[in-house]
C-alpha cells in the first residue's frame, strides 16, 4: 500500500535512464526506511530479508538515510558467529507529527514522535464564537504544542479530524454544525500558511476506525468498522487495510439506515432516522416520554428538572424499569444497524466508541441482537482507545504523510548530489 503511494507520488517525474535509477534507488530508500520504522533496532542483514535487497544496496541506502538525518545507529546486536552487526532506529531528531481532533465540546491536540509515542498533548473547550474564533484557536494550540516539542526536531506533518463532510482536495470542512453555526470552517488552510509542512483534513469517525487500526484493537486486522454514538452517530469503515470514503464522502453514514419504525417520517430527513432513535436527544426523549406516565412523571415532565444520557445509563444498572428499557432499545437498534453492516461488507471486528457507544452496558445485549438477526456475525468490542480515538487516527495519517516527505525530501537531496557530483566530473 505505502510502496504504490510513493509510486503515485512521484509519477511523471523520471523519464531519463539516469532518472529511472534514481527512482530505484529512492523505492530502495523507502524499503530500508519502512523496515527500520516497523522494526527497529534492527540490523542490515534483518532489514534485507524485510526488504527483499541486497545487503550491499542496504548498506548505501542507510548511509543515505543517515547522512539525510533520517536514521542513526543504535548500539551493537549480540551474535553468536561472525561480526556483531550494528542496529538502526529512526532518528530521535528526525521530527515529529502533529494530531488535532475538533469536536464541538473539546478540541485536542499533540504532537508525536515517528514511532507514534505522545509527547506532549492539550486538551481545550472549544469556542462557540464562530468559525473564525474556532479556526483561530486551533492554530494557538498547535502552535503551542510545536513549541513544547522543538527538541524533537521540526514538525513534518499534520492530521487533524474534523465532524462533517471533507473536500479532499482542500481540506474544507461543512456540515460540522456542533463547530460553527454554518458547519463551514477551513483550519487547513490557516495552518499551512503558518507552518510548512503537509496538511490531512478527514471525518472524525473515518479517524477513529484509522486509529483503531493502528494503535487499537483493529491491529492486524484488515477490514472492521467503527461506530461511534453519542450526540450523532456514524461509522468508518476500512477494507483490506484502506478507508473507505465513497463516491460523495459519505459511506459509513448509518444514521440513516431505516431501522425506525416509520422510516419515511419527514423528521427523520435531517439527521436520519437511527440518529433521531439511538443517539444523545433520542435516548433522553425516549426515556421521557416513558417517565411521564409513572409516578415520576412531575419530575421529567416541561420545566422539571433536566436528566442526562449517563443519568439513564446509571439508572439503567440500577434495575430501574424505565432506563433499562431505554438502554435495551438502544442495543436493539444498534445491533439491527450491525447486522445490517455485516451483511453487506464481513467485517472482522466491530468497534463501538463515542460518548455512549463506549458505554459498557450496551456491549453484551447489542452482541446478543446483532447475533439473533444474522448467523454470522463480527466480533463486536468496546473501544480500548476511549475518546482519543479520532486523535490517535489524526496522528495516524500524519505519520504516512511524514514518511512520505521524508522520502521525498531525501530523494530530491540524493538528486542534487548526483547532479553536483556530475558537474564536478565535467
Amino acid at each position: 500500500m505505502e510502496y504504490q503511494h510513493l509510486g503515485v507520488g512521484l509519477e511523471g517525474h523520471f523519464g531519463t535512464l539516469s532518472d529511472s535509477r534514481g527512482l530505484l534507488r529512492e523505492l530502495r530508500d523507502h524499503a530500508v526506511l519502512q523496515a527500520i520504522f516497523r522494526n527497529g533496532p534492527i540490523t542490515r542483514p534483518e532489514i534485507a530479508v524485510i526488504a527483499g535487497l541486497s545487503k550491499p544496496t542496504v548498506s548505501a541506502a542507510i548511509r543515505r538515510l543517515e547522512q539525510a538525518g533520517l536514521v542513526e545507529a543504535a548500539g551493537m546486536r549480540p551474535s553468536s558467529r561472525g561480526r556483531t552487526p550494528v542496529a538502526y532506529v529512526v532518528s530521535d531528531t528526525a521530527g515529529f507529527v502533529v494530531g488535532c481532533d475538533v469536536g464541538g465540546t473539546n478540541i485536542r491536540v499533540a504532537t508525536s514522535d515517528l514511532f507514534g509515542e505522545e509527547i506532549f498533548s492539550l486538551t481545550n473547550r472549544t469556542s462557540k464564537g464562530g468559525a473564525r474564533d474556532v479556526v483561530h484557536q486551533i492554530l494557538e494550540m498547535v502552535s503551542g504544542v510545536i513549541d513544547r516539542s522543538a527538541g524533537n526536531g521540526r514538525p513534518l506533518a499534520l492530521g487533524m479530524s474534523v465532524p462533517g463532510l471533507v473536500d479532499q482536495n482542500t481540506g474544507y470542512t461543512s456540515m460540522a454544525y456542533n463547530v460553527t453555526p454554518d458547519g463551514s470552517f477551513d483550519p487547513a488552510s490557516v495552518i499551512r500558511e503558518r507552518f510548512d509542512m503537509p496538511v490531512i483534513v478527514e471525518n472524525n469517525v473515518n479517524l477513529a476506525a484509522v486509529g483503531e487500526k493502528w494503535f487499537g484493537l483493529a491491529r492486524g486486522i484488515a477490514t472492521m468498522v467503527f461506530i461511534q454514538i453519542g450526540a450523532g452517530i456514524g461509522m468508518g469503515l476500512i477494507v483490506d487495510g484502506e478507508l473507505v470514503r465513497g463516491a460523495h464522502s459519505a459511506a459509513g453514514e448509518i444514521a440513516y439506515l431505516p431501522l425506525t419504525g416509520d422510516p419515511f417520517d419527514p423528521r427523520h430527513r435531517r439527521h436520519g432516522g437511527l440518529e433521531d432513535e439511538i443517539a444523545a436527544a433520542g435516548i433522553l426523549a425516549a426515556f421521557t416520554h416513558r417517565r411521564r406516565g409513572d409516578r415520576h412523571a412531575a419530575r421529567y415532565a416541561d420545566g422539571g428538572p433536566e436528566v442526562t444520557v449517563e443519568e439513564i445509563f446509571a439508572l439503567a444498572e440500577a434495575e430501574d424499569p424505565d432506563a433499562r428499557a431505554a438502554v435495551e432499545h438502544v442495543a436493539s437498534r444498534l445491533g439491527a444497524a450491525i447486522a445490517a453492516v455485516c451483511a453487506i461488507v464481513d467485517p472482522d471486528l466491530v468497534v463501538l466508541g463515542g460518548g455512549i457507544g463506549s458505554n459498557p452496558m450496551l456491549l453484551r445485549p447489542t452482541r446478543s441482537a446483532a447475533a439473533a438477526l444474522l448467523p454470522i456475525t463480527a466480533r463486536i468490542e468496546t473501544t480500548m482507545l476511549r475518546d482519543r480515538a479520532a486523535l490517535k487516527g489524526a496522528i495516524a495519517v500524519a505519520l504516512r504523510g511524514a514518511r512520505d516527505a521524508l522520502l521525498t525530501e531525501t530523494a530530491g537531496a540524493g538528486r542534487t548530489q548526483e547532479v553536483e557530483s556530475i558537474q564536478g566530473s565535467n
